[in-house]
């Protein structure tokens, strides 16, 4: 796979696992953005909680949905509902294999349960075999549904850096060859749907997308996409953000015993270490943080931390010693 020099954090406690065969089977097909969501984040909720119940207001708050109304819940319950899966589908061997993905799906005061077809457990759950990790932080940015697809879709075929797709089959990667203005006019298709899925792409995710076309005549015929891929870094996990937590507490609790200090150089030296506790919370607070970074920013905490330690017991030795008169009186 080609090389570009973006960097993206992913968090792998917010990724879902797909196989192979499920990113690069027709799973998404004719779904809307939001109705993507509700899907991954039920396989979410199966890998990460154990359980493939969860409520309203959490599917809400991870992909930042401002309401989500029954209707529309049940709305896209019944289309998640009919999703099939073609294991096989070789019509002029006289072959096919479908299976549905889900049994059964319910609702009620705002929990949802989904329960998986036997047959999907094997592409969700304990997965050894070649798989696609999606970050639903970075997919979560997505406005649309294409280029949810076209990611999976090039994700799924690691290794590679160049697709040469017939026109009909990126029409039917993205679920629109039954929409005659794009079977028709190319142009409108590469402007509503390709370049919408590949600029999205290009501007959230570690691939950088590109295609040319390929012509007969004046006819378009094919197109050539092509991709690289840029340094994926691991984010900081909830631990370690955890103790990041607990040490600027530790420290933000001294903050009036600093200011209290009577030796002014010491003083001084515990108000620098204030300032850059409260630099590390905001960074922290304004942008993802690498693994390596938590790492650095925990021992750097460990030492701001002793730094004011020893600055107290400086401070209480050189405190001067009051003469208690009322013990002499006694």
């Amino acid at each position: 796979m080609r090389k570009n020099p973006k960097s993206n954090i992913v968090s792998n406690e917010n990724s879902i696992a797909k196989s192979n065969e499920l990113s690069m089977s027709k799973l998404n097909n004719g779904l809307t953005l939001q109705q993507m969501q509700l899907l991954s984040f039920a396989i979410y909720s199966s890998q990460k909680k154990t359980n493939t119940s969860f409520h309203k207001h959490e599917f809400e708050k991870y992909f930042d949905i401002s309401k989500y109304p029954s209707k529309s819940a049940s709305e896209d319950a019944k289309k998640l509902i009919d999703l099939k899966i073609a294991a096989t589908e070789d019509l002029i061997n006289d072959e096919f294999d479908y299976w549905n993905v889900f049994v059964r799906i319910t609702y009620k005061s705002g929990l949802f349960n989904f329960e998986w077809s036997q047959y999907m457990i094997p592409h969700i759950i304990e997965l050894k075999e070649k798989y696609v990790l999606l970050d639903l932080k970075i997919t979560a940015k997505f406005k649309s549904s294409y280029s949810w697809k076209l990611y999976e879709y090039l994700k799924a075929h690691y290794g590679y850096w160049t697709k040469c797709l017939k026109r009909e089959e990126l029409l039917n990667l993205f679920s629109v060859e039954e929409n005659k203005s794009y079977v028709k006019n190319t142009g409108l298709f590469k402007k509503r749907v390709l370049d919408v899925a590949i600029n999205e792409i290009n501007n959230y995710t570690e691939l950088e997308v590109d295609y040319k076309e390929i012509k007969s005549g004046r006819s378009i015929t094919h197109f050539e996409i092509f991709w690289s891929k840029g340094e994926v870094i691991s984010a900081a996990s909830a631990n370690q953000l955890n103790e990041i937590h607990k040490y600027l507490n530790a420290i933000m609790e001294d903050t009036f015993k600093i200011i209290g200090m009577n030796d002014t150089e010491k003083r001084d030296k515990g108000l620098n270490i204030l300032t850059s506790a409260k630099e590390i919370e905001q960074e922290i607070e304004s942008e993802e943080v690498s693994a390596s970074r938590a790492d650095f920013l925990i021992t750097n905490l460990k030492n701001m931390l002793a730094q004011i330690n020893i600055l107290f017991v400086e401070e209480n030795r050189k405190a001067p010693q009051f003469y208690n008169w009322l013990e002499e009186r006694d």
